[in-house]
Formats: structure tokens, sequence, C-alpha cells
């Protein structure tokens, strides 16, 4: 501000400069004009008696005939210039401002030289107090400025203060701390709105570690007694059941090893590490292979696979993966809807529906059953590793497509779009 006011100032004072100069100047060429035109067209005499009778107020007017000078002033200054070079000089009055600065020069006339000049000095005062209020608004302009910079920078400093506070407490771990945002909307409440989502999306994500951990302690708890007790039971195994007991470890082994590979892969795909192998692939096509990679399934379970097509559809994406995907969620249909149950696999253009008519899933569950290693207390009976759905999604997210879970009312609409 400070600045900015003081090239104002300047800028000003500079055009005050040039206004001051170009009124001399104007006024100065009037007079020449005039007393040159005059010479021309008067005698000497009457030349004379114009220059005494002359009005002061527009210029000073002096002319040396012989050793008396006539005209406004008592003496012909020296070295003075011919017009329109001027030159400043005082003469002393008997008013009370006894000094007075002129500006002046010579003009070459028909009887001679004549110095014509005007009074500046008023200008300079004029100037100088334009100076000296300029000076004192910006000395005001200064204090003004840093004594509401300094209040200014108190209220920012004790803010960041208490945002610097609540960030060790959530460095000791009290993770439910939030930063307080007041009702001026201004950038540091921005900034404390997008912090607090942060910390938000942190607090979730601690929580979905700690039900992973104890989902994984659940889910392989039992698996791994099995194998203790199985190895310990191997010393006083028989040798001919020593086969049918190794089989069974190895399908509790199986299944744990399973279970971390699936948390592998998931992981390789959400991060992007996984390289799709993209390809043309058609809906239509897919569906076809889903219908009959299932229908046998469905035939065990004595429920009824329905593969209805519409418009076809045609994507790029992993073939592997997708059909991973897509018979993963057939596979849950097939599995937890019961048995006589119909299952439809519906397609037309980008969307692709996959529908049962079996108990389906609660409102408030189905988002969460995309969460790792999560699997409802109803399919705890089944085996597996809870990582299908997350899988799912994980596939379906990287095809830049989405996933959604609707009641079918009963059972349960699965929804993928491209």
């Amino acid at each position: 501000m400070t600045l900015i006011i003081g090239a104002l100032l300047f800028a000003l004072y500079q055009q005050l400069i040039i206004e001051q100069r170009y009124q001399v100047t104007q006024n100065l060429q009037a007079e020449v004009q005039r007393y040159q035109l005059l010479a021309k067209s008067v005698s000497r005499r009457n030349f004379v008696m114009q220059i005494r009778a002359a009005d002061s107020k527009s210029a000073l007017v002096a002319w040396q005939n012989g050793d008396e000078v006539i005209g406004a002033l008592s003496f012909m200054p020296d070295d003075m210039p011919y017009l329109p070079k001027t030159k400043d000089f005082p003469i002393l009055t008997a008013g009370p401002d006894k000094l007075h600065i002129l500006t002046g020069g010579l003009v070459e006339t028909r009887y001679g030289p004549v110095l014509i000049s005007s009074r500046t000095d008023h200008f300079a005062a004029l100037i100088d107090k334009f100076v000296s209020a300029s000076a004192t608004a910006v000395m005001l302009t200064i204090v003004f400025a840093l004594a509401l910079g300094y209040l200014f920078s108190k209220a920012i400093l004790r803010r960041l203060v208490h945002y610097n506070r609540l960030s060790e407490q959530i460095e000791h771990g009290h993770y439910d701390t939030r930063l307080p945002v007041s009702w001026r909307n201004d950038e540091f409440d921005i900034l404390a709105n997008q912090f607090n989502k942060v910390l938000d999306t942190l607090e979730k994500n601690l929580t979905a570690i700690r039900g992973i951990t104890d989902n994984i302690a659940h889910d392989l708890r039992t698996p791994l007694s099995h194998l203790r007790i199985g190895i310990e039971q191997l010393i006083n195994q028989p040798a001919e059941n020593l086969p049918e007991h190794c089989a069974n470890l190895l399908e509790e082994l199986d299944h744990c090893l399973s279970t971390f590979n699936a948390m592998l892969s998931l992981t390789r795909i959400e991060e992007g590490q996984q390289t799709l192998e993209r390809q043309p692939l058609s809906m239509h096509n897919m569906c076809y292979d889903l219908r009959d990679m299932a229908e046998a399934l469905a035939e065990v379970n004595k429920q009824t696979l329905i593969l209805n097509l519409g418009q076809d559809f045609t994507t790029q994406g992993d073939k592997h993966l997708l059909f991973q995907a897509f018979f993963n969620l057939v596979d849950n249909a097939i599995k937890y809807s019961g048995e006589n149950a119909i299952i439809e696999i519906r397609q037309n253009n980008n969307r692709i529906d996959i529908i049962d008519n079996g108990p389906g899933i609660p409102d408030n569950c189905k988002e969460k059953v995309f969460d790792r290693l999560v699997r409802l207390d109803p399919s705890r009976h089944h085996q597996g590793t809870g990582l299908g759905l997350s899988m799912v999604k994980a596939i379906i997210t990287r095809h830049n497509a989405s996933i959604h879970l609707s009641n079918n009312c009963p059972g349960l609409m699965v929804t993928i779009e491209f």
C-alpha cells in the first residue's frame, strides 16, 4: 500500500511540474507574439507607452532604452537567454513578500530586445505544500499499515499456533481431533476443511485396518488351529490314514495361502502395479462365457440361470480380470440366493445387471461388503476369503466403470456400468 501510494504521489508530482512548465511556456509564448506584432504595427513612442501600461498580472515586461529600463522592472538581469529558452532570476519588491522568483527570456523586436517574464514562485510554493502533504500522507499510511498489519498478523499467528497445538495432539494419536472452522470462510477455513477431510479419511482407514486385522484373526484362526492339531495328530496316525489326513491339512493350508495371495493381488490392482492387457471386449461374448461357466453350478443348486441380452457394447479391457470380476458376482448369487432361485444376467449397451431373488443384503451393509475381509454373518458357513467383492470393485474401478448394489425385492441387483 505504501509503495503504491508513493508511486501515485510521485506521478502526480511529476504531472504538476509538467503542468507548471506548460503554463509558463504558453503564457510567455503568447506575450512574445503580442510584442513582436506590436513592435511592427506602432511607433517607438507608442511602443514605450504600451510597455509602461502593460498589466503585470499576466507578465512582467521590461525594455532597455539606452541607460533607462522601461516597464515593470528596474533593471535588466545579466545573461538572459532568448526565448523559448528561459532563466530564473529573483527580484525584490516593497510588498509583504519581498522576494519573488521570475522565469523569462528575451524576445527580439524592431525596437530591440524586450524582457518578458512570469512569476513562478507561487507555483514553487504550491509544489512545496504538495510535497509536504504527500510526505505526511505517506507517513500516516506507513503507521496505519504497520498497525493494521500487526493486528492482522497477530490474528493469523494466533490461529496458526492453535492449529499447531491441534496437530501435535493428532501426532500423539488423538485422531478424532479436528481443526476449527470459523464463520469467515477464509483461506484458513478452506485449509481446515480440507485437513479435516484428510483426518476423516485417515480415521476411516485406521478403523478399516483394525477391522481387517480382526477379520484376519477370525478367518485364519480356525484353519491354522486345524493345521496345528493335524500336525500333532500326524505322529499318531496309522500309515494307511496319512494320505487322507495330509490332504485335509493341505486344503486348510491352501485356504490360508489363497487368502494372502488374494490380498496381495488386490493391492497390486488397487495401486496400479498390475498392468492391464487391454483388448476390445464384446459384452455379448463375455455374458455367453459367464453363462457357460456358471450354468453347471446353478444346476447343482437347482437354480435357474437366465441370460437376457440387449444391444451389444465393446470396451477396452483385460479379458481375464473382467471375467474374474463378473464370474465372482455370478458365483456369489449362486452361493447365497438359495435353492430354486432364479439368477438373471441382463446386458444392454454399456450396462450389465446380475439379479437374483435370494435374501439380498441389508441397506446398511451394501457399501461395507466391498471392504477387505468383510463377510456378513449369514455367509460365514461358506468357504471364502472375504476379498471377492473387494477384488471385483478394484477391477471394475481400474476399467473406469462403476458398480452399484440395489434391492430386487426380494433379492439383490448388482449393476455395472462402463
